[in-house]
């Protein structure tokens, strides 16, 4: 299923790139002291991976939007200096490495005069959350939704090592961040919720067995309290997105803020949508102001 996932990444990319590299106008604002420069940091929800325009500035396997919450976020607080290092499948490692050949470790561009950064990571650590929702999404279907196949497979193993590698990974990051730029004001935003909090499901757009949602939910509810486990340890703000229940990928258009793995709008499924990325942009705001 990841497999088969990749590669309609693959083919949409190249079909966004030709169809949305135009930035979106915004009217001028007046700037907010003492927040700039900007620094966004994370993963593919932070860089909106799915949503087009793409932007030009990168290469497009990170599929990053000009329109994620960093940019709305930047844009709102009429931010001078923004400097936008997210991409689609990043982990903590990639705040130290290269993720691709032509990125920098996302960390250098953290420095002394930074005022603010806003990331959002830990889902890809120890193939948590998307791919965790990819396996169960084929153990779902082998069974046509009757059961809970991904759990009987997995059983604790996800939640395991989001507490015990997780959890000290973000920290670390944090930490680092930190160290860096002292001054700044750090905010990690939570991940939106993805499957039904009340443990229904979908089947046909969200093709996962009845009996691993609660699972997929439990799994997902440990991330975000690990980094908020680590934001608190650290100094950081968490920015708690649980706002976003009742806007999961089981909701139709207009409701969701996550669309699902199929028949969605994104290029990317299992991703936050346009809205979704506004929603996240005003809980960002609200915290750090």
């Amino acid at each position: 299923m990841i497999n088969v996932v990749r590669t309609q990444i693959a083919a949409a990319i190249t079909t966004a790139i030709t169809a949305g590299l135009a930035l979106v106008a915004a009217a001028p604002v007046q700037a907010t002291p003492g927040l700039s420069p900007y620094v966004a940091m994370g993963d593919s929800y932070s860089a909106g991976s799915g949503i087009i325009p793409l932007d030009p500035t990168v290469t497009p396997v990170c599929a990053r939007t000009t329109r994620n919450y960093p940019n709305l976020v930047a844009k709102s607080l009429g931010l001078a200096s923004f400097t936008d290092v997210t991409c689609g499948d990043a982990d903590t490692s990639h705040f130290y490495q290269k993720q691709w050949p032509s990125l920098t470790p996302q960390l250098d561009a953290v420095t002394a005069d930074t005022k603010l950064v806003t990331l959002t990571i830990g889902g890809n650590n120890n193939d948590t959350l998307i791919k965790v929702i990819s396996a169960c999404i084929s153990a779902g279907s082998a069974t046509v939704g009757l059961g809970n196949p991904c759990e009987e497979i997995y059983g604790t193993r996800f939640v395991d090592d989001i507490l015990n590698k997780t959890f000290p990974d973000v920290k670390k990051a944090l930490t680092d961040i930190r160290a860096k730029a002292p001054s700044a004001k750090v905010a990690i935003v939570g991940y939106p919720q993805v499957m039904p909090a009340d443990n229904t499901n979908c089947f046909l757009t969200m093709p996962i067995a009845k009996g691993d949602v609660p699972y997929i939910n439990n799994i997902q509810g440990t991330l975000n309290s690990v980094v908020k486990r680590a934001a608190d340890e650290t100094g950081a703000t968490f920015v708690d997105m649980s706002s976003s229940v009742g806007h999961d990928a089981c909701k139709p258009i207009g409701t969701r803020w996550v669309e699902p793995a199929v028949w969605g709008l994104n290029f990317v499924p299992i991703h936050p949508n346009a809205t979704g990325m506004q929603k996240m942009a005003d809980q960002v705001l609200a915290a750090i102001r």
